[in-house]
């Protein structure tokens, strides 16, 4: 296309024009706990008092204090929207009035309770969903949310506590966040508070200690609610290594183990001590099987097919995660391990003469060659483990 010397791009034009007329985004920040009573709804208004300090607009778009003085203390001069009152069941419930914070349209918006069910009859069915709302309206939300709610959880807190979590938000919700700040507190310190009545009323509280706020469960959540912030903490200093080197290695805050498994016996060994490793580093445990190139695959045997199945039946018992890639199996493996943020690598050691080595190849030499910033345990054959498993 040819422009006219000093005359602005139509297109170009329109794209201003456009972008000035829609809001910009808002922002969206959480406060992560591991349980009820760590102390979120406290962090988000003491941010908003010093918000506010600095001149900021901010206002209440909902808050639930649950009755604890020192969180309703914390409310002091901030202004609020004030709530819709919803009839339900011969009582009042109050929800967000979103259209009320929109048209008052503050720079910043408290929201508590992220994963919240509005009561029947609202024009959205969750809280996150007026979020959203807030932040296409260029509003900016501070919220909260425990761990036990976040949707790719659900069977796993459901199989730690034993209790079913009906509320839950997408992970695609938190993804969006620009800032998630864990408010963490000790398990021990937590039942103090829960004894106290600083949480839940008496009988609550009786109820809650004999049941979800034991020492394991409060132990496995703030476990969780670690693991999901470290997790966010890795993406973004992945981002900002990627932005200063294309060719940096992935940087990773917590270990990845990938295991490299193939129809041999050996593979049932590298597994398990793939297992204890990332056992010992609480890490992620991938085991990997490349179906290599040009037909390859066809030359099994059927004992090889069912060592191979063997294989990655173990992993998928061991809770690994179990992925299949087909291709040339050092090239593979490294480019699944660089761009997984795998941390480590376990592999067997070569099984083939030193002139096959040298006329053919090596995948594990390969491996080591290509796995930059990635440490590499090479196993033996010929281990104590291996010969109990051929035994």
């Amino acid at each position: 296309m040819v422009r006219e010397f000093g005359r602005p791009d139509p297109d170009e034009l329109l794209a201003r024009l456009k972008a000035e007329e829609e809001p910009a985004k808002g922002r969206l920040r959480v406060y992560l706990g591991a349980a009820p009573g760590v102390g979120k709804t406290f962090a988000m208004l003491q941010e908003a008092h010093r918000r506010k300090e600095r001149g900021t607009d901010v206002v209440i778009g909902f808050v639930e204090t649950h009755g604890r003085p020192h969180t309703a203390e914390q409310i002091g001069d901030l202004e609020i929207v004030p709530p819709r009152e919803v009839p339900y069941k011969g009582v009042i419930v109050h929800e967000i009035d979103t259209d009320a914070v929109i048209a008052r349209h503050p720079r910043v918006a408290l929201v508590d309770e992220l994963a919240h069910t509005n009561v029947a009859g609202s024009r959205h069915e969750k809280r996150y969903e007026d979020v959203q709302d807030l932040l296409d309206a260029g509003i900016t939300v501070i919220s909260t949310v425990n761990i036990q709610h976040l949707e790719s959880l659900n069977d796993v807190v459901k199989q730690i506590t034993g209790i079913g979590v009906r509320e839950t938000v997408p992970d695609w919700v938190l993804d969006q966040a620009e800032q998630i700040e864990l408010i963490d507190m000790a398990p021990e310190a937590l039942i103090q508070r829960m004894r106290h009545g600083n949480i839940y009323p008496p009988e609550q509280a009786r109820r809650a200690l004999e049941n979800f706020f034991t020492g394991g469960n409060l132990t496995a959540l703030r476990d969780l609610a670690l693991r999901a912030t470290a997790k966010g903490v890795e993406e973004r200093l992945s981002h900002y290594m990627r932005g200063r080197d294309d060719h940096a290695a992935p940087l990773a805050v917590t270990d990845r183990i990938l295991v490299a498994v193939d129809h041999q016996l050996l593979g049932k060994m590298l597994i398990r001590r793939g297992w204890r490793l990332a056992a010992g580093l609480k890490a992620d445990l991938l085991v990997v099987h490349v179906e290599p190139e040009h037909g390859a695959r066809a030359t099994l045997t059927v004992e090889d097919e069912r060592n191979l199945r063997a294989n990655l039946q173990l992993a998928d018992e061991l809770g690994a995660q179990v992925v299949r890639l087909r291709g040339r199996v050092a090239e593979e493996l490294v480019q699944y391990a660089l761009s997984n943020k795998v941390t480590q690598i376990v592999i067997g050691k070569p099984t083939r003469g030193r002139w096959s080595e040298f006329f053919q190849g090596s995948v594990t030499h390969d491996i080591l060659r290509n796995a930059h910033g990635i440490d590499v345990l090479v196993a033996s054959e010929h281990s104590s483990e291996l010969r109990r498993e051929r035994d």
